[in-house]
């Protein structure tokens, strides 16, 4: 919890899914970075855990995540939180969980987030882009790891189109975004995809692209400046997303 949310409740609010492939990744991996970005952006973060594959693979996470979003918002008062202004938000598979949060609160007319931050997120298992092929070796992610990944999350090859952000039929009326991607990053692509996709539905959308850096440097804050960087300019983002009147 940043100083300013303590000192004047009720405080914007992140619901923050971590990244790991939905294999790996716990609230130890990515509690730096969800401190960074409360301190970056004046809110809350409530990082919470779901179950993982290959145990619990496709659709659980994001059920588990759907769950926990929607928890958030029915805890609003004890979390101190403004229910006004929820984001939900996450990186790689973390930002895949998000975006489906997103989209499944606008499609059953329930509680929605104000605001989706995705952070190099995996949004289509379907096709293979350039920057895949690019970046697939020395790059931190790999091709071998991006396979290995999605092997355990999705073991039945043929739900990959219903798994894909990118390939749901309609986006319209879905929370607002920031995509940020990384240059040198297997994903860059789908990500960019994503964010065209939701401009061409009609959402508000903002997506930055950090030329220099590799996926997963939210959890690099500590090898160089880049990362920090970064971070205070999602923060920054989220604090003026979350201050627009609705």
């Amino acid at each position: 919890m940043p100083a300013e949310a303590r000192a004047a409740a009720p405080s914007p609010l992140l619901v923050f899914l971590h990244g790991g492939g939905w294999v790996v990744g716990d609230l130890d991996t990515h509690d730096a970075p969800c401190r960074a970005l409360a301190r970056a952006s004046g809110a809350l973060v409530l990082s919470v855990d779901y179950r993982l594959a290959p145990e619990h693979p496709y659709p659980t996470p994001i059920d588990d995540a759907f769950a926990a979003f929607r928890d958030a918002v029915a805890r609003t008062g004890e979390l101190g939180a403004d229910p006004a202004r929820i984001a939900v938000g996450g990186d790689s598979a973390g930002g895949h969980l998000s975006a489906f949060v997103a989209h499944r609160a606008a499609a059953d007319g329930g509680p929605a987030p104000a605001l989706q931050v995705l952070v190099y997120p995996a949004t289509d298992f379907v096709e293979n882009y350039p920057s895949e092929r690019l970046f697939a070796d020395g790059f931190v992610l790999t091709k071998a790891n991006m396979d290995w990944y999605e092997g355990h999350f999705l073991p039945d090859a043929a739900v990959k189109p219903e798994a894909s952000p990118l390939r749901f039929e309609r986006l319209e009326g879905v929370a607002p975004a920031l995509v940020v991607t990384a240059g040198f990053d297997p994903l860059r692509d789908e990500g960019e995809a994503y964010a065209a996709r939701l401009r061409e539905a009609g959402v508000p959308t903002v997506l930055r692209r950090h030329p220099g850096q590799v996926h997963g440097f939210l959890n690099m804050t500590g090898i160089g400046r880049g990362p920090l960087e970064a971070i205070a300019e999602i923060g920054g983002a989220m604090r003026f997303a979350l201050a627009l009147d609705r």
